[in-house]
């Protein structure tokens, strides 16, 4: 007799999933202002309680286009909410938490919510279900002190995956500094170290670095285990996008190239693949004079190629109804 495990129930589940899920509701807001981030919070229809996480970028020192604290104070503040980051993989302003919670402070997040680096004290493993790079994958150990996250992302482009929004913002930015590794190489190293140096020559980055779309796809599982993880638990997440300070270029780097584009709104859902997908079909349509260039960032990364993943993942269907609040 064959014996099930915890996985084979998992992908059957999501196999299920896809095949009957119906469109999912993404709610949007032109404005963005601090009532219109709680309006969507609202809209979503799944208050939470407990003790709540809620996933930011705090971004790299000296990067101006971070979300603004204080168009989020009031939705964190509604939902008694703690900010949360892990720290990152590279050498900068944020890889160890005093410089991390430092930076933090300097860009005005510590004077709204307490703000907890969850890997300082350390991380942990979580099963990875279904994927083709990732066993497990690593996040901050911390993340288990809270009984709900509101994944918080802001949307922009991104130098590395084409373009960021919640599904990165729940894989990269949950996962530990040694599970950023991990993602990056594509289940390849945990090696913190000598991740730092991948980019000094070509000769390091073709030892440590996967093919592009492994590592979109290692995204796209890292995402999903944290999401079958705070399910398993009975652990809700919601998700928001602020489409905003429109760079090419992520909130990690230093220098980002100038907004190319106008922003755009806010936009919810409790589907994290619809909801990414709304937003970028909301680049795609735009009449913006900076959508090509934007566009031309998430085409050189290949960067959609994170929703289809997650998508056939069981994440999410990518099948949505636009609900714009007046």
């Amino acid at each position: 007799m064959m014996t099930w495990r915890v996985e084979n129930v998992v992908v059957a589940i999501n196999e299920i999933r896809k095949e009957n899920m119906a469109k999912s509701q993404v709610y949007f807001t032109r404005e963005i202002s601090p009532e219109n981030l709680v309006r969507i919070y609202e809209a979503l229809s799944l208050p939470l309680t407990g003790k709540v996480a809620v996933k930011i970028s705090t971004g790299e020192a000296g990067n101006p286009n971070h979300l603004d604290p204080n168009l989020i104070r009031k939705l964190v503040q509604k939902v008694h909410g703690t900010l949360v980051e892990c720290n990152t993989a590279y050498e900068g302003a944020r890889n160890d938490t005093e410089a991390h919670l430092k930076t933090a402070e300097e860009h005005g997040f510590t004077k709204i919510a307490v703000v907890d680096i969850m890997d300082a004290e350390g991380d942990k493993e979580i099963p990875v279900y279904g994927g083709k790079h990732l066993k497990v994958d690593i996040i901050g150990k911390n993340l288990d002190n809270y009984d709900a996250m509101i994944n918080l992302a802001h949307f922009k482009g991104h130098q590395m995956g084409g373009f960021g929004g919640v599904l990165k913002n729940q894989a990269i930015g949950v996962a530990s500094a040694v599970g950023k590794v991990y993602i990056h190489t594509a289940g390849k190293s945990r090696d913190l170290e000598k991740f730092y140096h991948c980019f000094d020559s070509e000769e390091n980055m073709a030892e440590m670095l996967p093919s592009q779309n492994d590592f979109l796809e290692s995204m796209a599982e890292a995402a999903k285990s944290v999401s079958d993880y705070m399910s398993e638990q009975g652990k809700p997440i919601l998700y928001i996008n602020v489409i905003n300070n429109l760079s090419i270029d992520c909130d990690y780097a230093k220098e980002p190239e100038a907004p190319c584009m106008a922003d755009i709104g806010i936009a919810g859902s409790l589907n994290p693949v619809a909801l990414d997908q709304a937003c970028i079909d909301m680049i795609w349509s735009s009449t913006d004079l900076g959508r090509d260039h934007m566009i031309e960032r998430i085409e050189q990364q290949n960067g959609r190629l994170i929703i289809d993943a997650a998508a056939e993942l069981g994440l999410g269907s990518k099948d949505y109804e636009l609900v714009e609040l007046g």
